[in-house]
């Protein structure tokens, strides 16, 4: 074989290794975040035609005695009933992130799920509970649902709706805590490291660090703020 024939023929190798490289970034980057757009809109539409068709309104829960009048929280409102493995059970607005940014949360942090939307790491607290209430996103790929969770700083809110009630919590960490995936601490109802020094109702978010990998976490943790029943209207950190 000649070694024209060799350098053409590796040429073309080098071609065709680079278009599948193109193909590939182009799949990650773009495809799967369509996907996943696609897919959190369809968990969300979900959730609305569920609330639309049964859910108890706010008004109806605190008839039944079960919230606050107005904002304020509850000292002991009613748990939710067990969040179904895999489905959407609450909307989260992070204004901070931009004012249209809102996924649903899903029960669970499997793979699958995540690609769906946020997860709720199922063996912390529910929605508004006594307890830790901890979520996990993608930094990046599939929607790219916490790319901007650096910007996250103390003060600010993150607002969830079960479709009865807005929770609004808001953010304790001056700015998000690096550490390593083996750190399972973060989401123990009173994490060591948040600062938290008793029993509350917190909440925890977590994704991956670096931008592009996993080698690392960041958290942010919050404190239950406010309640209000949805038939309220929004609440003060969604009307701004």
């Amino acid at each position: 074989m000649s070694v024209r024939v060799i350098v053409r023929t590796f040429s073309e190798l080098c071609i065709t290794f680079g278009a599948l490289i193109v193909l590939f970034v182009t799949y990650v980057l773009f495809w799967t975040g369509i996907k996943a757009d696609a897919a959190m809109d369809s968990q969300i539409d979900q959730l609305q035609d569920r609330w639309a068709n049964g859910a108890m309104t706010g008004a109806e829960l605190e008839a039944a005695g079960g919230m606050d009048d107005g904002e304020g929280v509850d000292d002991s409102p009613p748990p939710p009933e067990a969040y179904e493995d895999g489905k959407p059970f609450a909307v989260m607005y992070i204004p901070r992130l931009g004012s249209t940014w809102n996924k649903p949360v899903l029960e669970n942090t499997k793979t699958g799920t995540l690609k769906k939307g946020l997860g709720h790491y199922t063996s912390t607290a529910q929605l508004g509970q006594k307890g830790n209430f901890a979520v996990a996103g993608h930094r990046r790929t599939y929607g790219d649902p916490f790319k901007d969770f650096p910007k996250l700083r103390k003060g600010d809110a993150v607002v969830l709706t079960d479709g009865s009630t807005w929770f609004t919590y808001r953010i304790d960490t001056k700015k998000p805590y690096k550490t390593l995936p083996s750190d399972v601490n973060v989401i123990d109802p009173v994490p060591r490291k948040s600062g938290f020094d008793g029993a509350g109702r917190y909440l925890t978010l977590t994704t991956c660090e670096p931008e592009w990998g996993h080698s690392h976490r960041l958290i942010v943790w919050a404190h239950l703020d406010s309640t209000q029943p949805v038939d309220a209207g929004k609440p003060e950190a969604l009307r701004r």
